[in-house]
């Protein structure tokens, strides 16, 4: 009986432990991320930037995640974070294995974490800084592969290369040129190829159509659906505009100064956000002006009333003093206001 306790608490102790019993690919809780300013000659000391405070959200398998707002809301930084790009200063992001386990990424060996980066991939807003442009596309997308925890050999490491180009529409004759020959949009899809090369579970987008074009943004988005259904991939998909995210997403979370104040189905957000914030990116979408001229301020501390106090038109004392709950209003929509 001892040695079945013991095998039973070392399980217990690795990453690995539970059964996955609602479809969820992956979990952030309470997560902060802190980034200190000691950095340069006229830097300010003992000062931090908060960029995440206390994010909390989940994506289920198959489904798309979109996390909306201005830049410098923390949207990025959170990503990179589910990536393994940052470190957490607190909070836990578990991710839930197609075999039932999880694994709490801040507990990664290097081994370990080479593994879970081949899970989840990401996509960086332009291309034409992600991609060397001294590389031919072949050496872009399997160069990673040397390091990659997979034993391929160079005929399978070709043909995944082959068959990731063709799978974002261009063709096999594309691998032997180089970044500079394509136009954004296509640089765009190389660095989509990259990412599903070794047949990610989810796929971090970060701003990859703001750069673009309208018509070649709604090509690169239709590309990125068809993915979605053929591979049965889910996504982060970060963007500032609530237009896109509603039109490709199934769940938007919105940020503001590293706050989540509001979650709710993408479908049914434009027509009943209830935070001010979101209603301002809305209005700002459809070309309505702002009467708010305050720029977004930089978090040198732990947010202790709402985020969006003093700019919001309601504010009160307490908006001012208490940080609101996350309140479910019913449907899944969530939202971080008083009124």
């Amino acid at each position: 009986m001892s040695g079945e306790n013991n095998m039973t608490e070392n399980k217990m102790s690795e990453n690995k432990i539970s059964e996955n019993k609602n479809n969820v690919l992956i979990e952030v809780k309470n997560l902060y991320k802190s980034f200190d300013l000691q950095a340069g000659f006229f830097a300010k000391k003992d000062k931090n930037v908060f960029a995440v405070n206390n994010v909390s959200f989940s994506i289920d398998r198959g489904e798309t995640y979109g996390i909306v707002g201005e830049s410098g809301c923390g949207k990025t930084t959170t990503a990179r974070m589910m990536i393994k790009m940052y470190d957490a200063t607190s909070g836990e992001i578990i991710f839930h294995n197609a075999d039932g386990s999880i694994t709490d990424i801040s507990k990664l060996s290097k081994k370990e974490k080479k593994v879970y980066q081949e899970k989840v991939k990401y996509v960086f807003q332009d291309p034409a800084k992600s991609l060397n442009p001294r590389m031919t596309v072949l050496s872009v997308l399997t160069d990673g592969l040397k390091y990659s925890t997979r034993k391929l050999t160079k005929e399978e490491i070709y043909q995944k290369a082959k068959d990731a180009i063709i799978s974002v529409g261009l063709t096999e004759e594309d691998l032997q040129k180089r970044p500079s020959e394509f136009s954004g949009g296509q640089r765009q899809r190389i660095s989509i190829a990259r990412g599903l090369l070794l047949e990610p579970e989810l796929l971090i987008c970060d701003e990859v159509v703001s750069a673009l074009d309208v018509s070649i943004q709604a090509q690169v988005l239709n590309l990125l659906t068809d993915l979605r259904r053929d591979k049965k991939l889910s996504f982060v998909f970060i963007t500032h505009d609530l237009r896109v995210a509603c039109f490709f997403c199934d769940r938007i979370g919105v940020m503001y100064r590293g706050v989540l104040v509001e979650e709710a189905e993408a479908k049914t957000l434009y027509k009943a956000a209830l935070h001010p914030y979101t209603k301002l990116l809305f209005e700002a979408a459809s070309g309505v002006r702002s009467n708010s001229t305050v720029e977004v301020k930089t978090t040198l501390e732990k947010e202790s009333g709402c985020p969006f106090a003093y700019r919001c038109p309601n504010e009160t004392d307490r908006c001012r003093n208490e940080l609101p709950k996350f309140v479910d209003k019913g449907n899944g929509h969530k939202v971080r206001c008083f009124l």
